[in-house]
């Protein structure tokens, strides 16, 4: 054998390559890029990759791999760590990833929804599953689902339309150009998403002689694309005459790292901003040009400010419809969309400036006289409009409910801001579905950047307890508070006894309406009546009203659980968890009636045009008059 070869399985050149790339950051230094890997074994990938990752730790004298190889972590859901490693991701604002890695079949299919996740919310993942075998010799093998149509299809394939890459290694020697692909797209500004890697199990096993530089590859770089010249003299001549702007941020501004040059820029020239769901946290809260979230669950100050702004300046967002109110909040505003993705700058018939956004408000900051058709009335306006704002958060947080009545999500919101000795505002809140990421949206504040971590993209419910695993992997030095509504609560719960079992510290705040309480409402403001949503509304016929025992269920998986009467309760329960190590559990009933009125916009959903229901042809008729307002 050559000394520039080394003989090994694929499954262990591919830990081997995992284990030795590198990032490098924005001030050279180098770092990991996959910081570890989730797995599930089973007979798809326990041999091949399960091996490898055993012995990865096994030096030999040519080893330039990194020491102590690529952590192992074990969940109890596929989905589950598939979610932690998006939201670690995330956390480290795409910077740094963990890879996962499942069996064939079920373990495989599992991952398919936080595959999408990731695909919406341009997020890196790297799946492994394992896959079918390349020789058919034992054809087919369990938990195989055969395509009658062609042979060469398998549930893997069920990822290529929510991966942004997908290969399936039937060689060993196709790691050469599978891997270095599959980190392009990883790290890649704009195509970044989930890539899958099918590997079929008898191929994981397979030996071969690799090269030996294959395994000390160049250091992974972050691309910052600069814009084209014509596209930067057009956005100056649209900036220059516009009266009266408005910025909404998105999570491009995030992930360029560009927050403080918007805090700049938007001190500098006084222009309000909002808040997309995926750009919350990049403005500090107490910013005075911070007009709060915009859209559907907007603030009055943002939505207000929408409705009259001559432009919107759409930094890293790609305006979905809950930032435009369904493309009707601002159908007259001229729209220059800043991006790295050429299909966002495409939304609304938006000029399009194509730029990293750092460098170019970079550029801006530069200027002399951006702005020069400024209205001082905008101005004023702005920061009036900000202030009020933020009175009436306050005066929402810190109020108790009415007598004999349940509390709702934003007296929860101001119990665990009020329950921080110090800096109540530098707790990182996780949630993704419900009512939830409307009072959050509007009502968490925000004093650093990534304190705000929602999937909204995808609204995924069950994301928010695995996602919270991965967030306090990628910041442990942070107190990560999870708000889940009972809803998702019930539809992944595992990765509790996972957080315990690594010895992470989580505060989960489950808010108990009895139901899909978002979704009732969403009805009946539809027209319908109550149907399917809440439990009381689902008791079949020879059915029981069942009582879900959350704090028991929580105790049961090894936290530290406890059901609380009210929110005074909460507060001391909620200091005493902070106090705590380990998984702290923390249940209290809620109302599914009452809501956070304030702003919001219209949005668009399906409302039946044929009903017996005299409210559902309101609501049908009142649809079709905002649908005249959208933009064309």
């Amino acid at each position: 054998m050559s000394t520039k070869t080394i003989r090994l399985t694929m499954a262990q050149a591919l830990t081997r390559y995992i284990a030795s790339i590198e990032i490098e950051d924005d001030d050279g230094s180098l770092h990991p890029f996959v910081t570890g890997m989730w797995a599930i074994f089973g007979h798809g990938n326990v041999c091949g990759i399960g091996e490898a990752m055993a012995n990865l730790r096994l030096a030999d004298k040519h080893r330039d791999y990194r020491p102590q190889g690529l952590p192992l972590l074990r969940a109890h859901n596929e989905q589950g760590m598939a979610h932690a490693a998006i939201a670690y991701a995330k956390a480290q604002m795409r910077r740094r990833i963990m890879a996962v890695s499942s069996s064939i079949g079920p373990g495989a299919t599992n991952m398919v929804t936080a595959a999408a996740l990731a695909h919406v919310n341009r997020l890196p993942l790297l799946l492994l599953p394992g896959d079918i075998f390349a020789s058919r010799a034992p054809d087919p093998v369990l938990q195989q689902s055969e395509d009658f149509s062609a042979g060469d299809i398998s549930v893997n394939d069920c990822f290529r339309p929510v991966s942004r890459y997908f290969d399936r290694i039937m060689l060993p020697a196709q790691l050469l150009t599978a891997l270095p692909r599959a980190f392009a797209v990883l790290t890649d500004p704009a195509l970044c998403g989930p890539v899958t890697l099918a590997l079929p199990q008898d191929i994981q096993a397979q030996a071969w002689d690799y090269p030996r530089d294959f395994f000390n590859p160049t250091p992974l770089k972050i691309r910052r694309l600069s814009a084209d010249t014509r596209e930067i003299q057009q956005a100056y001549a649209t900036l220059s005459r516009a009266k009266r702007p408005l910025i909404i941020s998105g999570g491009g501004t995030l992930y360029s790292d560009a927050s403080q040059e918007l805090a700049t820029f938007a001190q500098q020239y006084r222009i309000p901003v909002a808040e997309t769901q995926a750009g919350k946290s990049a403005l500090s809260w107490q910013h005075p040009y911070n007009v709060g979230s915009i859209g559907v669950l907007g603030s009055p100050a943002a939505n207000t400010l929408a409705r009259e702004a001559d432009l919107i300046i759409a930094i890293g967002t790609r305006l979905q419809d809950f930032t435009s109110g369904s493309n009707a909040l601002f159908p007259e505003a001229e729209i220059l969309a800043l991006n790295v993705s050429t299909l966002d700058l495409t939304r609304a018939r938006a000029q399009s400036l194509q730029s990293d956004a750092k460098l170019c408000l970079i550029d801006w900051l530069k200027q002399d006289n951006l702005f020069t058709a400024l209205s001082p009335d905008w101005q004023q306006r702005s920061q009036t409009l900000a202030q009020q704002w933020q009175d009436k958060v306050t005066q929402l947080t810190t109020q108790q409910p009415p007598k004999d009545t349940l509390p709702y999500d934003a007296e929860v919101i101001g119990a665990i801001r009020q329950s921080h000795p110090n800096s109540p505002y530098q707790d990182i809140v996780v949630c993704a579905a419900g009512t939830l990421p409307a009072e959050l949206h509007k009502l968490w504040r925000c004093e650093g950047v990534g304190n705000y971590h929602m999937d909204y993209g995808y609204s995924c419910m069950g994301y928010e307890i695995a996602g919270a695993l991965g967030v306090k992997l990628a910041r442990p030095d942070k107190e990560v508070i999870v708000m889940v509504g009972d809803g998702s609560y019930m539809m992944m719960n595992s990765e509790i006894a996972t957080a315990q079992m690594l010895g992470l510290k989580l505060i989960i705040v489950v808010l108990d309406n009895r139901g899909f309480g978002c979704i009732n409402r969403l009805q009946r403001a539809s027209g319908s009546p109550n149907y399917n949503n809440l439990l009381s509304h689902c008791v079949g016929e020879n059915g029981i009203d069942v009582h879900i025992d959350f704090s028991s269920h929580a105790q049961a998986m090894g936290a530290y659980a406890q059901h609380v009467d009210n929110i005074d309760s909460l507060k001391i329960a909620l200091k005493q968890a902070r106090a705590r190590q380990g998984v702290s559990v923390l249940v209290i009933d809620t109302t599914a009636e009452r809501i956070t009125d304030d702003g919001g916009a219209w949005w668009e959903v399906g409302i039946a045009e044929v009903s017996p229901h005299n409210k559902v042809q309101q609501a049908y008729a009142e649809q079709q008059q905002n649908k005249a307002q959208q933009r064309r």
